[in-house]
């Protein structure tokens, strides 16, 4: 994790996902720790894809009732949230051209570069990587 005080963190779905998944333990305490430590900090951001995404994955992978599904997105809503704007949209879909990523993977990096953030945290991307200057790192990478 970055040591600088002033960074903050940009975090995909899957962190949230773990971070109430009961079938992944070990996943699931890196995440809670993680979302406890830097959210008491106020260095946590996620975007409205992320808070889309992640109703989308408790409900219908997880089998997690709706209406604490929806209680979790309220609570992920006192972090920083980045709304996805049409311009972000075009430059998601010029970062997939270039770099071969999903456009999902894009939206959400060009989200975490708007929202100058230094640390994108996330399952899905090559852990180390900076693009847009956006450091990529996988929280779940020694387990």
């Amino acid at each position: 994790m970055s040591a600088d005080a002033d960074v903050k963190f940009f975090l995909d779905t899957n962190v949230l996902i773990y971070a109430v998944d009961r079938g992944e333990p070990a996943k699931q305490a890196v995440a809670r720790e993680l979302i406890k430590s830097e959210g008491s900090k106020g260095r946590c951001v996620v975007s409205t894809q992320v808070l889309q995404e992640f109703y989308v994955t408790a409900t219908r992978k997880l089998g997690i009732e709706s209406l604490r599904a929806r209680r979790l997105v309220d609570l992920m809503m006192k972090f920083e949230v980045v709304g996805v704007q049409p311009g972000q949209v075009r430059d998601a879909i010029d970062l997939s051209i270039l770099n071969q990523f999903s456009l999902w993977d894009s939206l959400v990096l060009i989200s975490a570069s708007t929202a100058n953030c230094g640390v994108l945290l996330s399952e899905d991307l090559s852990n180390g990587q900076v693009v847009n200057g956006v450091r990529i790192e996988n929280p779940f990478a020694d387990l």
